[in-house]
């Protein structure tokens, strides 16, 4: 009874997700209906708590991922709760990348919740686990550009369209990042279970720095101006422009001066 009783509380949805489910509603709100004072707070608060329940999202597809591929020690570490806290590294998968956001506007691959691979028999298991979090990061994206690639913003208000743009530069970003093959990201976790020991064990102390190298090679500004094209046409693909993206980092960052452009495409 006791035993049932623990498995349950393992999977209960946290307050605290709940509460960041909540901030984002209410600001995607008043992002809508324009009740905000200033808009780029709203915005702000919109577009900052939806990041947080991605990646929020992330995780717990890689924890569900792990929990029914054999490890049954997820549930314990409370990863299935959704709640950031309980994250291995609440710092790397929380603060930084709302702090990349806010610096730079992109979406910071973060991490982790620690699985128990000794417990997960099978390399397709394995590389699945890896890929469910930027998997969900799509997933997202394909949700906040529908309205763009099916028409439907007829009657959207344009601050919300820009958020929503914003939003969707982010998610495309996570995903595109994950999924590089770089030690210390979950595209080198899609294809490390097929590479040979002897490589694994030597591309192992270079995990930790995976992501620095990644950021160290984006600040070379001919490597960054191209990868910001890919993801500019990418987005075009799917009905956003780079001007809806540009005017919903302009709204975010709300503390900095507003483009007058943005407030006449209003």
């Amino acid at each position: 009874m006791t035993t049932a009783t623990n498995r349950h509380s393992d999977r209960r949805i946290s307050p605290v997700f709940l509460g960041i489910v909540a901030v984002a509603a209410v600001t995607g709100w008043a992002t809508w209906t324009g009740f905000a004072e200033q808009p780029g707070v709203a915005v702000f608060l919109f577009v900052t708590a939806a990041w947080i329940v991605s990646l929020c999202l992330h995780e717990y597809a890689h924890a569900r991922t792990a929990l029914h591929s054999g490890d049954i020690s997820i549930g314990a570490k409370g990863y299935l709760t959704l709640n950031p806290l309980k994250y291995t590294h609440a710092l790397l998968s929380i603060v930084l990348p709302v702090l990349f956001v806010i610096m730079g506007g992109i979406g910071l691959p973060g991490g982790a919740v620690f699985i128990e691979r000794g417990r997960i028999q099978g390399r397709w298991k394995h590389s699945l686990i890896s890929a469910a979090g930027p998997l969900t990061n799509v997933l997202f994206a394909v949700v906040c550009t529908a309205p763009f690639w099916l028409d439907a913003l007829d009657g959207v208000p344009a601050d919300f369209q820009f958020a929503l743009a914003f939003l969707a530069l982010l998610q495309v970003t996570a995903a595109l990042l994950n999924f590089l093959p770089i030690p210390g990201l979950d595209g080198y976790g899609v294809i490390e279970p097929w590479l040979s020991y002897k490589i694994r064990r030597q591309v192992e102390p270079f995990a930790p720095f995976g992501l620095l190298f990644v950021f160290a090679v984006l600040w070379i500004p001919e490597v960054n101006g191209q990868f910001f094209d890919a993801i500019d046409a990418l987005l075009r693909t799917l009905g956003i422009d780079e001007i809806s993206t540009y005017c919903g980092q302009n709204l975010y960052r709300f503390w900095t001066e507003t483009d007058q452009y943005c407030s006449i495409n209003q």
